[in-house]
């Protein structure tokens, strides 16, 4: 592509993209390409045209707002729609026959099919979806109704009370149902797709917290498919009469393997466990029968009611908390919709309707089992028929409320003996039933439905976790199979999990275990919410609106609070769990963007403290040299950037400047991140290299975080590129003092530019400066002869020598002239690096022979003031002398060919004229003008090759060439002459003449 240049601007062609002749069919011109254009991108509506041809319709390019625009995917069937370009909206057709598209918006499989093809293309089968009853809350209300209710909740309430079991299945609800409302707020705030509960908290906090969160409730959901299965072992062993724990795990062991056949089953389930709900009721109203009084159950009874009403506390687990943990799995089903999320017809309205449902009927009935079994069974029975109160006996010494309706368990009661009552009998539902074998049969679908549930919920999590590749080792179980992807690795990882826990074979031991990582879990969730709201972001526009962020915020603070009062090593266990993984993902920074809180967070913090900044005056001590350093693509000078990262790192800011002539999309800031150099990128369109760096020098920056020190390489080649390229660079000098900006040049014995053997340049118009300036790129120009693409990873893996150990070597600081400090502040900034730490910092000054003492010990006691720990001064008594006459000679037949030849008697007019239309040149009155000062900087080269040939840096205060006095030609030839045939790499600094240094306090 040609760059147009007229005056001081770019032709707009420069900045396209061309467009595959896949997409344009063959068409060649803007008619013919117009015609077919309607068919990827507008629309048949009247306002729209549909060619050139059709006079009576709106003549436009321009589209109707239309879904595909917005869409990752494409629709089965046909070909995707795109929005046009703004270039393809303004530009005239006639500038090119085919109007530029950007490449990435290509659809898949377009380049060399035609559409008629696309269109007869058969759709892919649609998965099964669910709907919001069946997909959630029917699956909700299945998973909460497990284990917990039919086998522990009668035990809890004679643990706790009636009062104190409202108040746990409340506090349980109230966590549960804030949950639910944060949830559904994130899950309408745009399309979810499969991942569930970890895809919302991933892509609402970010992988840092999400990643982890989600390992964790993938692992939560396995273990409490264990709790499901044991608690079905239970029921199974005492319909056997007794068998044996180990027969129990030997029952159950096999058993997640066919869950999966039970997934259209979810109806029957429900259907069951409402019929055992009736069976149950109805038994509560019917009249107690001798053998279940014997047992403990009379009806309902005042009396019962006020004795359950208070707690009673029994043994280990005995206390609220105790309780708390052990019901609170109950309440966890809530996420079992959202966890399918990717086979929900419409996620966004079925989850919240579904699962907000779902915990306002189960709380109901946890509210009404809890009351109704405290009101008819008593706390203690013996279940022997034979225990009868006669009317002849006493009541004196009968013990228990029993007591009132003629029974006597006063020996089992005191000698702890009772196998009835509901503290001792967990089947006590059963007995109650007007019909046990429905509460059976209750039980085994409330603990197959809710271990399916976690069964398909842990896999599903864990899948979407191991497709983002967050972590390693972990991406094998991340491959799915069928139409549904479904996730059979995963299955099996949750099948072994499952089985490790079963053999626990304890209820009561992993219930507390899930209770801990569901309510971290939660916490995330409503924090999520919380953040997600405070942060403002734009894009936090859910459509269920009835959430409150202080409400998810309390909420976290509760599940946190409650983790720790439950059980407080289960608690650091997960928050440790937790922290690891965060701290691996913050390592790691993996290449994920999901427009995270996070972000958005970052941006506000960043734009509040930029705007606080502009609200306060610089102030010296708060001084931090703010670096633009002119790299072109940062990895073609890998030295540069790593010297000023040295000293900018985790200090002050960097950014990395780029010139381009033609538009591009490589943003480069992938290297430097691989670099580990913190470092901004910015790169400008501009007609020329000085224009462009004066656009980075204005530009560049925001309020108080912009640059005040360029940096930039040494031209090498002035001497044999052209005048003008040589006048341009010493521009870009004068233009960066004209700004108030120190200037730094670095100048090293190998190239700069490790690109540039890669490359080279036909165009004679751009002369030396593409070819050595620091910033101008090339890619993509028709004047590129031959090619070769650097390889990123030999860039990234070659070292440069500012990357190794310095030792102790010494950093010789020439301090010639004051620039403000700026010389002995970047130093000093070097050796506060580890590499750097060893180098020992000598400081050299310029003085005379008669008092050399005074003048070191003067400069020495101003270093101590600055408190910069630099101890090794010397002053350098010979500086003025005259240098040799064989460097003088090479001085002056360096400065022959760029030498003005004027014949003064005739041609003395002409020669200014000239002069003045072409600065660069030099004539004798400008050698003879500035002699003293070029004799200076040959005679401190000189010095530099005699006192710092083992240096491992050297760092020169930069001489100023006056402007209209000194010729740009002239400056640069003693930059030349101060830094040449030296081994070690030389730093040019010259601050602009404001301290960055000081010795007050204040």
């Amino acid at each position: 592509m040609e760059v147009q240049v007229i005056g001081d601007s770019i032709h707009l062609s420069a900045y396209r993209s061309r467009i595959p002749q896949s997409v344009t069919n063959g068409k060649t011109t803007p008619a013919e390409y117009e015609s077919d254009f309607f068919h990827l991108y507008g629309d048949t509506s009247p306002v729209v045209s549909c060619g050139p041809d059709i006079q009576s319709h709106y003549e436009t390019l321009d589209a109707p707002p239309n879904s595909d625009f917005y869409a990752n995917t494409e629709v089965c069937g046909r070909r995707k729609r795109f929005r046009p370009s703004l270039y393809q909206l303004y530009a005239k057709p006639e500038d090119d026959p085919q109007p530029p598209m950007y490449q990435e918006t290509t659809p898949d499989g377009m380049e060399g099919e035609s559409s008629e093809d696309e269109e007869q293309k058969e759709p892919l089968p649609e998965p099964t979806r669910f709907g919001w009853v069946h997909g959630v809350m029917i699956r909700c209300m299945l998973n909460i109704w497990g284990v917990i209710l039919y086998l522990r909740l009668p035990w809890i309430t004679a643990q706790a009370g009636i009062g104190l079991t409202w108040v746990i299945i409340l506090l349980s609800s109230c966590i549960t149902g804030i949950t639910g409302l944060s949830t559904s707020a994130i899950a309408t705030n745009g399309k979810v797709k499969g991942g569930g509960t970890y895809f919302l908290i991933s892509r609402s906090l970010g992988p840092e917290l999400g990643g982890s969160i989600g390992l964790i409730f993938a692992f939560a959901n396995a273990v409490a498919v264990a709790m499901h299965t044991v608690g079905f072992a239970e029921t199974v062993v005492d319909l056997m009469n007794g068998a044996q724990a180990v027969r129990r795990v030997n029952l159950v062991k096999t058993f997640p393997k066919i869950l999966g056949q039970f997934d259209d089953a979810q109806v029957l389930f429900f259907l069951v466990i409402m019929v055992s709900f009736t069976s149950y009721i109805v038994g509560t109203i019917i009249p107690a029968s001798p053998q279940k009084q014997a047992k403990g159950f009379f009806s309902y009874k005042a009396d019962i009611f006020a004795k359950n009403f208070v707690p009673d506390w029994r043994g280990q687990e005995g206390s609220f908390f105790g309780m708390f943990s052990i019901f609170f799995p109950s309440a966890t089903g809530i996420l079992a919709g959202a966890n399918i999320s990717g086979d929900l017809k419409d996620p966004t309205v079925a989850i919240p309707r579904g699962t907000l449902m779902a915990i306002f009927w189960t709380t109901l009935s946890y509210l009404i089992i809890s009351a109704t079994i405290g009101s008819c069974v008593v706390r203690d029975a013996s279940g022997l028929l034979n225990d009868t109160l006669s009317s002849s006996s006493s009541n004196k010494n009968c013990v228990g409320i029993a007591c009132q309706y003629g029974w006597d368990f006063t020996d089992c009661i005191n000698n702890d003996t009772c196998i009835f009552g509901i503290s001792n009998y967990y089947q006590s539902m059963s007995m109650v039933s007007a019909f046990a074998p429905l509460i059976t049969a209750g039980i085994f679908g409330a603990t197959l439905s809710s271990a399916l549930a976690c069964l398909v919920s842990a896999p599903k999590v864990f899948q979407c976790l191991c497709k983002d590749k967050l972590y390693p080792l972990i991406g094998f179980f991340g491959k799915g199979y069928g139409k549904n992807d479904e996730a059979l690795r995963s299955y099996l990882l949750a099948f072994i999990i499952a089985v490790c826990f079963i053999l626990i074979a304890e209820l009561n031991t992993i219930a507390p275990i899930i209770s801990n990582f569901f309510l971290c879990s939660y916490c995330l969730i409503n924090f999520s919410c919380f953040h997600a709201s405070i942060t403002n972001s734009p894009g936090w526009r859910p459509s269920f609106r009835f959430y409150n962020k202080w409400l998810s915020l309390l909420c976290a603070v509760c599940c946190l609070v409650i983790m720790f009062l439950l059980t407080w090593w289960a608690a650091l266990i997960a928050f440790g769990v937790v922290l690891l993984l965060l701290g691996y993902t913050l390592y790691k920074r993996p290449a994920v963007n999901w427009g995270s809180s996070v972000q958005a967070s970052s941006y506000n913090i960043a734009l509040n403290q930029c705007i606080s900044l502009n609200q306060v005056e610089d102030h010296v001590k708060n001084y931090r040299p703010q670096c633009l350093v002119l790299t072109g693509p940062p990895s073609s000078r890998p030295a540069l950037v790593d010297l000023v990262s040295c000293f900018t790192k985790n200090l002050s800011l960097m950014m990395c400047g780029h010139v381009v002539t033609v538009m591009q999309s490589e943003s480069h800031i992938s290297w430097l991140k691989q670099r580990k150099v913190k470092s901004f990128y910015k790169h400008v369109v501009a007609a020329d290299l000085r224009s462009g760096v004066n656009m980075l020098l204005q530009g560049s920056g925001l309020g108080r975080m912009r640059p005040n020190v360029l940096l930039m390489g040494f031209k090498t080649d002035w001497h044999s590129a052209s005048p003008q390229a040589a006048h341009s660079y010493i521009g870009i000098l004068q233009d960066a003092f004209d700004l108030q900006y120190g200037v730094c040049v670095l100048r090293t014995r190998e190239r700069l530019d490790v690109s540039h053997p890669y490359q080279s340049y036909a165009n004679p118009g751009f002369d030396g400066e593409l070819q050595n300036m620091t910033t101008v790129h090339t890619s993509g120009l028709n004047n590129i002869t031959s090619a070769v693409p650097n390889d990123p990873e030999a860039q990234l893996s070659r070292p440069t020598l500012f990357q190794k150990k310095q030792g102790k070597k010494t950093i010789d600081v020439y301090w010639l002239s004051d620039d403000g400090g700026l010389t002995l502040l970047l130093p000093y900034l070097l050796t506060r690096r580890k590499r750097w730490a060893k180098c020992k910092v000598r400081v050299f000054v310029g003085g005379d022979n008669s008092k050399n003492d005074e003048r070191r010990q003067e400069v020495m006691t101003l270093i101590k003031k600055f408190r910069l720990g630099f101890h090794d001064v010397e002053v350098l008594p010979d500086l003025f002398q005259k240098p040799q006459p064989g460097n003088i000679h090479q001085f002056e037949k360096m400065m022959s060919s760029f030498k003005l030849d004027t014949n003064p008697k005739t041609e003395s007019d002409s020669g200014s004229s000239r002069a003045q239309e072409e600065p660069w040149w030099i004539t004798d009155q400008d050698l003879e003008r500035n002699r003293a000062k070029s004799f200076r900087q040959i005679r401190l080269n000189e010095i530099l090759q005699d006192y710092s040939r083992e240096a491992t840096l050297i760092v020169i205060t930069m001489p100023v060439g006056r402007r209209g006095v000194c010729p740009s030609i002239l400056y640069l030839a003693w930059l030349e002459l101060l830094s040449r045939d030296l081994s070690s790499p030389v730093l040019l600094v010259r601050g602009n003449q404001e301290n960055v240094l000081t010795f007050y306090c204040q």
